[in-house]
């Protein structure tokens, strides 16, 4: 299996820790559970370089595991940022030589 790292992209005014949203990303990762190789950590403080998304801004991220980048788009089609107008990206991990 390939290795694969989410990079969430929370809406502007998103405040980490609210009720509703530990529940819709308790139910996420409980679904995609089997996917999980690292559940990761929100970000609480960011700055940016360049062009990183108009209404955007770095959320958190976490590491999965998929057969390969279809599949783990898949998987991603659940983040609750989407249904918030934020955004998640999908990355392939390969190996440093």
């Amino acid at each position: 299996m390939a290795t694969f790292v989410l990079s969430y992209r929370a809406p502007e005014g998103y405040t980490v820790g609210s009720p509703q949203a530990r529940a819709a990303w308790t139910d996420w990762f409980e679904a995609i559970g089997p996917h999980i190789a690292d559940i990761g950590k929100p970000v609480v403080e960011t700055s940016a370089l360049g062009n990183t998304g108009a209404g955007t801004k770095l959320g958190g991220y976490s590491i999965i595991t998929a057969d390969d980048l279809e599949a783990a788009v898949g998987v991603a089609k659940g983040c609750p940022f989407i249904d918030l107008n934020g955004g998640v990206e999908v990355g392939a991990l390969g190996e440093v030589s």
